[in-house]
């Protein structure tokens, strides 16, 4: 195969304007998105489009990011895309599981004679994926993260565009660390919330049962644990429930604008 020079422009259908950079569309992505899984899948649609463009025909692109105490989130640019990064998820192994890894690109030319893990490329190859290119993303400790190219063509992707490829992911990779620095806060705040609405929950109930027990507060809550445990429910679940029966209304916790 004649090897081919691979420039990474932006994607007609995903750019409006000509001028604009690649860095530039993609922190403008991680702007309009509202999470960290939505970016992915904009992310996925921008780089299927970049490298479709690039080597003249359609490649779908799916991307698996992994964070700690996460499981792997799978995003794609369709379902198909989503669906091959799924199964390989299930079979415990595979290309981007390995390229996520070792931290190194893996290429399989031809999933059709792929001996690495030939259930998965033999289940990919008769879905009509030929070809699979599967590249890292270096983010921030605690988080793994790579881009996955599946082709219809076996030997599609040669030396150039596979530096292409690498290329493109360490721009990539700068936008999706911000994203996911950005949904990490995210995180952090919705967990602090709930933690705040189940104390308020927890709390409020402790009041009703010392009050109907003229128990101290520790009592009150040790008497919540074990009804916890007696109907096999969450704590907050038990406390919503007893002030429900009094008020006929569940706990709201007040937070400051």
């Amino acid at each position: 195969m004649d090897e081919m020079s691979v420039d990474f422009a932006v994607p007609e259908d995903v750019s409006a304007s000509d001028d604009i950079s690649v860095p530039e569309q993609l922190q403008d992505l991680v702007i309009d998105s509202d999470d960290v899984g939505g970016f992915l899948h904009e992310l996925a649609a921008f780089s299927a489009a970049a490298v479709s463009e690039a080597v003249g025909m359609d490649v779908l692109c799916g991307i698996t990011l992994s964070r700690r105490r996460r499981t792997a989130t799978v995003a794609g640019s369709t379902h198909e895309a989503r669906l091959i990064d799924q199964v390989q998820q299930e079979y415990g192994d595979g290309p981007c599981l390995e390229a996520m890894r070792h931290h190194a690109t893996v290429h399989v030319p031809d999933t059709s004679k792929e001996e690495r893990w030939p259930e998965y490329c033999g289940v990919i190859a008769e879905r009509g994926h030929m070809a699979a290119l599967c590249v890292p993303l270096e983010l921030d400790e605690g988080a793994t993260a790579a881009l996955n190219f599946f082709a219809p063509q076996a030997n599609v992707y040669d030396e150039q565009t596979i530096r292409n490829c690498e290329a493109y992911a360490s721009q990539a990779e700068r936008s999706l660390r911000l994203a996911v620095r950005i949904g990490v806060k995210q995180q952090h705040a919705e967990d602090l919330k709930e933690a705040m609405q189940s104390r308020t929950a927890i709390d409020l109930a402790s009041g009703i049962i010392m009050g109907q027990n003229r128990c101290t507060q520790e009592e009150a809550f040790q008497i919540l644990k074990k009804a916890s445990s007696t109907r096999n429910l969450k704590l907050r679940d038990v406390a919503e429930s007893l002030i429900k029966s009094v008020s006929n209304r569940a706990p709201v916790a007040h937070f400051e604008p």
